[in-house]
């Protein structure tokens, strides 16, 4: 999956290919699909009153903006492997905790830059808090975390596997 460290981005081939994908068709046919809507909707008239237009060139910033990110991280990411199973958390895994070490209270989310959050599992970008806390440390250890009113908050790690998604 991924792992941030200087602006580089670390990425699996399958993850590259898929940004690089996206990336394309936002270029090329996407730019081409805006452009279109926006000339259409010009032909309509008062631009002022034309909820069309506005929508459509509101659609292009959102998506000139996404071409920009993905510009961004596909020049500094660096293609490797996805994490080994050793017992150590990294970014790229899926991680299972305990709160206060109650195995009733638990949390399961996927260590990976936000370029990976997804429906089916929850995210944690490894510069989060908890992301911090819990990168580098072996299942069965105990983590800690600065929660938004400063205070720690104590985790077991459980479980660390690498995302197959």
């Amino acid at each position: 999956m991924t792992q941030t460290s200087d602006n580089v981005t670390w990425l699996t081939q399958e993850a590259y290919n898929q940004l690089k994908a996206e990336l394309e068709y936002l270029s090329g046919p996407a730019r081409t699909e805006i452009a279109s809507k926006i000339a259409a909707a010009r032909e309509e008239g008062d631009l002022r009153e034309n909820g069309g237009y506005h929508a459509a060139k509101e659609e292009q910033g959102k998506q000139e903006l996404r071409v920009r990110q993905l510009t961004q991280l596909l020049e500094h990411a660096k293609v490797g492997e996805a994490p080994a199973e050793d017992g150590v958390v990294a970014p790229g895994m899926v991680v299972t905790i305990a709160f206060d070490g109650d195995p009733d209270d638990t949390l399961t989310f996927l260590l990976a830059s936000r370029e990976y959050a997804s429906d089916d599992i929850e995210t944690y970008s490894p510069q989060s808090p908890l992301g911090t806390g819990v990168n580098g440390k072996k299942i069965g250890a105990d983590a800690q975390y600065e929660l938004p009113n400063g205070k720690l908050a104590s985790v077991k790690i459980l479980e660390a596997k690498a995302y197959q998604g």
